[in-house]
């Protein structure tokens, strides 16, 4: 298992050529200290989970790493389905200015189409994403407050990367001399 910064394991995720609507994730509080939890899932891409803190209000730090190759059953039973509430997106910024009025135009029309039928909050949500060319996005399973259920299942079943992973990142708060998080 390498362990690497959270960015960069965000952007192995952006670079996976996937089906980007198929991503699922879970997210919420850290079981013991600052910071938050994430996983991200896909059938073909892996699980990947990140644990990160907020340094101040315009600096979130943290670390991550791939803990399955694949999404199976088992894993994916922890995972919200398609239908669920909640939303995320990972995305990159447009290349150049040619390629923003391009994904402007799409999402305008994605819009005013939405606009003149009636359609569910996910399907505008998803028409957006893929608009926007977004690598990765899906339902999602948050709770700001708390951690879901699915967060600690998904802890106990990836027990050692999460050991790992909690002892990097109470390293790096150290260094960065943070006791608490910012909200």
């Amino acid at each position: 298992m390498r362990i690497r910064e959270w960015q960069d394991v965000l952007e192995d995720v952006t670079e996976r050529s996937v089906d980007p609507e198929n991503w699922r994730a879970v997210a919420g509080d850290r079981a013991g200290g600052v910071g938050e939890d994430m996983y991200l899932a896909h059938p073909r891409a892996g699980v990947f989970f990140l644990k990160t803190y907020a340094k101040n209000p315009f600096e979130v730090r943290g670390v991550g790493t791939r803990v399955a190759r694949s999404l199976d059953d088992e894993i994916g039973a922890f995972m919200p389905d398609r239908d669920s509430g909640g939303r995320f997106a990972v995305q990159s910024p447009p290349d150049d200015e040619a390629q923003a009025e391009t994904v402007g135009k799409r999402l305008e029309t994605v819009l005013e189409t939405h606009a003149d039928a009636p359609t569910r909050p996910q399907d505008l949500f998803d028409d957006v994403m893929a608009a926007m060319e977004s690598p990765a996005f899906g339902p999602m399973a948050y709770d700001q407050y708390d951690r879901p259920d699915e967060l600690e299942d998904l802890a106990e079943r990836f027990e050692e990367a999460d050991d790992l992973l909690n002892a990097e990142l109470e390293d790096l708060i150290e260094t960065d001399e943070v006791d608490r998080g910012f909200m």
